[in-house]
């Protein structure tokens, strides 16, 4: 698998940052975790093309992960060159289609599902499920952040994986979800002592990952302040393995 950080930044806008979103490189599988505004664009900057994504897995509504929905589904519709010839799956929690219908009521047709194109599935937000998306395995897990919070672990035939944690506070469920992962993708929005609940900062990211027994750990979603601040070390008092702090278009392999 190659995963690239597309975003590794929040609502803030940022020249270093863009919004959170990532991308999932697995044989001729692509798939998007996520979303923001210009996740298009940065799509493109990684040499990829939209239409070659098959799945997009939206960990949250918050606009700063959903930004890109309604260009996304525009451009499927009347970009011109557009060449997939397969549905694109969205898998978000359930209540998601509730979403999805007020944006049709502001887009109206420009944005109406074609089941030739776009596919929504709805999962329970209260409870782990297991879907695929061949040939990998995608299981989730609530995350406290919204009700509609998931993180998600995609795991391939080999038995390799990796979890992305969305946007979440300390989680019992996510250590579960990310047990013995190859890699853990985690919010880390707020540096040791700035505290914003429904987030992490970098010793309770690194918490997790070490309890998880994670392999190697990357901390993304980072806030303006996170860049004037220290992560490694609070983050280090938990967690030994190896450890990246996400740039926009880093590119990992597992």
């Amino acid at each position: 698998m190659e995963i690239i950080i597309l975003g590794s930044g929040t609502c803030v806008p940022s020249i270093r940052r863009a919004g959170p979103s990532a991308c999932l490189r697995y044989g001729d599988l692509t798939i998007l975790i996520d979303a923001a505004s210009g996740t298009l664009k940065q799509l493109l900057t990684a040499g990829i093309s939209y239409d070659s994504v098959d799945a997009i897995l939206f960990t949250h509504i918050h606009p700063d992960h959903v930004g890109e929905l309604v260009p996304f589904v525009f451009a499927t519709k009347y970009a011109p060159g557009y060449s997939r010839n397969t549905p694109v799956t969205i898998l978000a929690a359930s209540g998601f289609m509730d979403f999805y219908r007020s944006l049709s009521s502001a887009f109206g047709n420009w944005i109406s599902l074609d089941p030739v194109s776009i596919i929504i599935r709805e999962l329970p937000a209260g409870r782990r499920t297991e879907t695929q998306i061949p040939p990998v395995v995608v299981r989730t897990c609530a995350t406290l952040h919204t009700p509609m919070s998931l993180a998600y672990r995609i795991e391939t035939p080999e038995g390799k994986s990796v979890v992305f944690s969305g946007d979440t506070d300390f989680s019992e469920d996510l250590i579960e979800l990310g047990r013995d992962t190859d890699l853990l993708i985690c919010e880390c929005a707020a540096p040791e002592g700035f505290k914003v609940r429904g987030h992490l900062t970098p010793s309770e990211a690194g918490r997790i990952a070490g309890q998880a027994g994670a392999k190697c750990l990357v901390l993304t979603h980072f806030y303006p302040e996170c860049d004037r601040h220290d992560l490694i070390s609070p983050c280090r008092r938990y967690y030994q393995g190896p450890l990246f702090l996400a740039e926009d278009l880093m590119r990992l392999n597992v």
